[in-house]
């Protein structure tokens, strides 16, 4: 009679054990929101709200992961935003094209990616100081286009407004005895489309595999033959991409543009993929880890309004402290991981 093997759990990877500890952070830091706040966190629409008015922001995460595992970084993000949001804002205005207007926003983003990534990857500039002139660059621009806010037309915003996915199912029954069902807009389906195919492309794809290598080490990665300037170049065009994307669903849900707009995105965007599990040194990250990354750093805002703190200071301040809780979580963990090993 053979002996039956036993099977050896394999230890889970710093990328999952980064996800792993911030998925349950969010799980009880929202679960204590329901026992002491109760009220709209009892509701699933509080979830779908939170991803209604962030479904840009996560789209420009997942972007931002993919260079952040390459080792770069990419500040400009958020002003791209704002730059495709009043181009197309103005361009529907004039042509009443939504189909032109989501092309417009594509081609916006993969200029600045298809730019930004060959100026750090085949010239060798410092990703820091070539997003920082992109930013300020899409700034400008934006501010060119229109000092003064624009605005879609009342019908179209109409419109926008009235696409929306029911799900009677996750509702609530109100005072009056009505059921009113959960609503989610359109752009957070596309979000959480484009999570599921960066995914993908991290966890199944050669590219995805090679994005890793570099972050983790660049001289490894060319000894085994990886096209470093290409594989970086690729994750800014990635990210590019995705920064127009992100534009295009901040139209839908404000439907107005100005020069402000998405104005500190890229700063909640490395948050997000901070929290998440990412790290700025490469190598480590996982887009569904920085999906609940943003998810945990809105719903920290939602506690502190809640809370009676509604001065947008506080907010600042909480979102501080909490990425150097999970800086200083990260670093605790993976050096408790290395002294393992060794």
């Amino acid at each position: 009679m053979s002996k039956a093997k036993l099977k050896v759990r394999e230890p889970l990877t710093d990328t999952q054990l980064l996800m792993t500890i911030t998925i349950c952070i969010f799980i009880v830091m929202y679960g204590l929101a329901m026992l002491i706040f109760g009220g709209g966190f009892l509701r699933t629409q509080q979830i779908f709200d939170i991803l209604n008015d962030n479904a840009s922001l996560i789209i420009v995460s997942c972007g931002l992961t993919i260079v952040m595992i390459g080792g770069g970084i990419d500040i400009s993000v958020g002003a791209v935003t704002s730059l495709v949001v009043m181009s197309c804002v103005m361009f529907y205005n004039r042509t009443g094209n939504m189909v032109l207007a989501a092309l417009l926003a594509i081609g916006i983003g993969l200029a600045f990616g298809l730019i930004q990534g060959a100026l750090i990857s085949f010239l060798d500039i410092q990703p820091f100081i070539v997003t920082l002139a992109g930013m300020f660059f899409a700034r400008g621009m934006t501010t060119i286009l229109s000092v003064n806010p624009q605005k879609l037309p009342t019908e179209t915003m109409d419109k926008l407004a009235g696409i929306k996915i029911e799900i009677p199912w996750l509702g609530y029954v109100a005072n009056n005895g009505n059921v009113i069902p959960a609503r989610m807009e359109i752009g957070v389906v596309v979000a959480l489309l484009v999570v599921i195919a960066v995914f993908v492309l991290l966890q199944f794809g050669s590219l995805g595999r090679n994005f890793y290598a570099i972050g983790g080490n660049q001289t490894s990665a060319l000894m085994l033959g990886i096209n470093v300037k290409k594989t970086r170049f690729m994750s800014y065009v990635i990210c590019g991409l995705l920064s127009g994307i992100s534009g295009f669903v901040f139209m839908m849900h404000t439907g107005a543009g100005n020069a402000t707009n998405a104005a500190g995105m890229e700063m909640n965007a490395i948050a997000s993929s901070i929290i998440g599990g990412t790290l700025l040194t490469g190598g480590v990250g996982n887009v569904i880890g920085t999906f609940f990354g943003t998810l945990t750093l809105k719903t920290i805002s939602k506690i502190v309004v809640t809370s009676g703190l509604n001065d947008p200071w506080w907010q600042s301040i909480t979102t501080g402290g909490m990425l150097c809780f999970f800086i200083l979580l990260q670093s605790i963990v993976l050096g408790r991981r290395a002294k393992k090993k060794k």
